[in-house]
This record gives structure tokens, sequence and C-alpha cells, in this order.
């Protein structure tokens, strides 16, 4: 999109009129795709990325339009380490604007769209909004097939992508 300037434009010296030149615009922030694949259990591979994200100071979106696997994660997010807290709520809880890390479905209630976790096949139709996104593939041969179809597409379109072999660590 080219915006054009509202100033007069200016008269040479033979009095005829320039035309109106370009305004040179910041870009628009494009959304960080990162790709880690590998993970043994993909709703672990969440945690570890959430908690990274909550260590930052960023809020996460740990997407998942699946009821069964959201409360899953709710589930391990609260097991899994004795002696540290990961902040969390469900998508839909009365504290979720408040609260830096959400399980579900709805990005709009996140107060900052810092980081997007997709656990889903597709990435959200919302994922732009988001500063980064985390895709998350299981070793499971279906899920990297869906996996590497998202890469070639966001590839496609322009986007730099980075990986992380999560087997390598």
């Amino acid at each position: 999109m080219r915006i054009y300037s509202t100033k007069p434009a200016p008269e040479t010296a033979l009095g005829a009129v320039l035309p109106l030149r370009p305004v040179a615009q910041p870009a628009p922030s494009v959304t960080r795709i990162t790709f880690y694949f590998n993970a043994p259990d993909k709703g672990d591979a969440a945690r570890k990325l959430a908690a990274k994200a909550h260590q930052a100071g960023q809020q996460a979106l740990v997407y998942t339009p699946d009821p069964a696997q959201a409360q899953a994660l709710d589930v391990a997010f609260w097991t899994s380490q004795q002696l540290s807290f990961l902040p969390h709520v469900r998508c839909g809880h009365p504290l979720a604007r408040q609260t830096p890390i959400l399980i579900g479905a709805q990005a709009d209630e996140l107060a900052r769209a810092d980081v997007l976790i997709n656990l889903a096949d597709e990435p959200p139709a919302f994922f732009g909004r988001f500063e980064r996104m985390l895709e998350v593939v299981s070793t499971d041969p279906a899920d990297r097939d869906r996996a590497r179809a998202r890469f070639k597409h966001f590839r496609d379109l322009g986007y730099n992508l980075e990986t992380h072999d999560l087997a390598a660590r």
C-alpha cells in the first residue's frame, strides 16, 4: 500500500507542478515462523516453549481447536514440573486477559499477541497478528507430512522460516 504526501506539490522553476511522490512507510511487522520438529511429545514441547516465552516476558497462546487436547495440556501444565509454576488458563476462563499463557483456540483473549504455539494440523487464520508462530511437529509420519505442506506453503508466500530439530537436543 502506498501512502501519498498531503503537502502541496512543489512547483518547478517554470511553474509546472510536480506529481506527488510516495512517502516511505515502515514495513509492516511480519510473523516469524519457526518449526520445531521431531518432538517426541507435542504437549511437552509446547509446555517448554510456553515456559520460554513466559520467562522472556511474552504472552503465548498454545493453539489447539481440540477440546480434549486442550484439557490434556491444561493437566500437563499443572503437573509436569513440581518446582516450577507456569501461569496458564484455558481460553474462555474469566482470568484469560490477565494470564500470560492461554490454551485453546481464541486469540482475542490475549492482552498481547506475542507467541502462537500451533499444535493443530493447520495454522489458524489469525496467525499473522502474532510476532512469532512456533509450529510443533511430532515424529509421526502423517504429522510430518502435514508440517512439510505448511512449511512449503509459508516458504512459497515468502516467509523466512527457521527450523529446530528437537531430536538433536
